[in-house]
């Protein structure tokens, strides 16, 4: 039995953390599906903007999209909104088979919207209605601003996957964000069945960290702020607040591990995937990281409720002196400002494409 297949059955969701049109046309997808027990997909700015940069796949698209006078963040839309319904059916039957826990697919709102409420709100409602799939989340950064966007995109009935979340803290209220959401929902009369994830972003601490604490702490604070987290999943899922929410037809939010691609080489290139396996969670990983895992990935212990060491290691990096609270408020800040790059990458890509094409 693959590695993959065994974390997938320990409890934990193998997501891949991309996509392109060849993995669709291709049937790439398709395996990755039936080979790896890959049971969802995620995308961002960046990823569009490699795949449609580095082949020619997207150019009949683009020729068509132009004859119909599109252009910029309209095409780009039309663009992903087509690849990503493709592989939304590729997870419909996992997705029904599990009774919408699994089988999703993410599409980001614009980047430039992680601090404006109400455009956000709008802009999430709009591209899951264009999309008109079921398990097709919609991404909202947990910025201020944005989490009163996750509530009330939450509260229309908008399944939502909270991206840029960094900290225990970040991830606690997004989740109340969530709840608050559902607890509406319940007031009102509403099916309080909406979907959503918490996607907490790991290596990137390890990256920021490297230059600042001793060899002996390297690649563990992502981790550990990882567990510490998954603490406060746990403790979450057991209050009487999510109890009642339970007892109403609710479905719990889930903890999805993001950022998972190792980055330091000297590292194991599977180091996020053996570290956080858990169950009723996501790790969304890049391709690479998949066939890693597939290829010679083991499962060790998974994450203890209660976060196991995370307590004793977090403590370790305060005396190193690692301010983990404004580490955290500098990753999210950060992480915003480049997944605006990379909208406007993705953006003067797609004109450069345009130009070329229309020569």
């Amino acid at each position: 039995m693959k590695a993959t297949q065994q974390l997938h059955e320990m409890g934990q969701s193998l997501w891949l953390d991309n996509i392109t049109r060849g993995l669709l046309s291709g049937g790439t997808l398709r395996r990755y599906i039936q080979e790896f027990s890959v049971t969802g997909l995620t995308s961002n700015p960046t990823i569009f903007d490699h795949a449609i940069k580095n082949s020619h796949d997207y150019d009949d698209g683009i020729r068509q999209k132009l004859k119909e006078g599109k252009s910029g963040e309209a095409l780009f839309f039309e663009l992903a909104i087509e690849d990503l319904t493709c592989a939304a059916d590729l997870f419909r039957p996992i997705h029904e088979a599990t009774n919408r826990v699994d089988g999703w697919v993410s599409l980001e709102v614009s980047p430039k919207l992680a601090y404006d409420t109400t455009s956000t709100i709008a802009a999430a409602q709009q591209l899951h209605a264009r999309a008109a799939r079921p398990n097709l989340f919609i991404k909202i950064p947990g910025t201020r601003e944005g989490l009163a966007a996750i509530e009330e995109s939450i509260f229309a009935g908008v399944p939502i996957n909270v991206t840029l979340i960094f900290s225990r803290q970040q991830y606690v209220a997004a989740a109340e964000a969530y709840i608050r959401g559902i607890e509406r929902r319940v007031a009102a009369g509403l099916n309080p069945h909406v979907a959503s994830v918490a996607s907490l972003f790991v290596s990137r601490w390890d990256v920021a960290a490297a230059a600042k604490v001793p060899a002996s702490l390297e690649n563990q604070l992502g981790i550990a702020v990882a567990k510490h987290t998954y603490k406060a999943y746990r403790d979450l899922l057991a209050s009487d607040r999510w109890l009642r929410l339970l007892n109403a037809g609710a479905r719990a939010q889930r903890m999805l591990w993001a950022s998972t691609g190792t980055k330091d080489p000297k590292a194991s290139d599977i180091l996020y995937v053996k570290s956080l396996a858990a169950p009723y969670s996501v790790n969304t990983m890049p391709e690479n990281t998949l066939h890693a895992f597939a290829d010679h990935g083991d499962i060790g212990a998974t994450i203890p409720p209660d976060g196991g060491d995370a307590e004793q290691v977090l403590e370790r990096f305060t005396q190193a002196g690692v301010d983990r609270y404004a580490l955290a408020a500098d990753l999210q800040r950060e992480g915003a400002a480049s997944f605006v790059k990379s909208w406007d990458d993705l953006l003067a890509c797609i004109a450069d494409k345009s130009a070329q094409l229309k020569s």
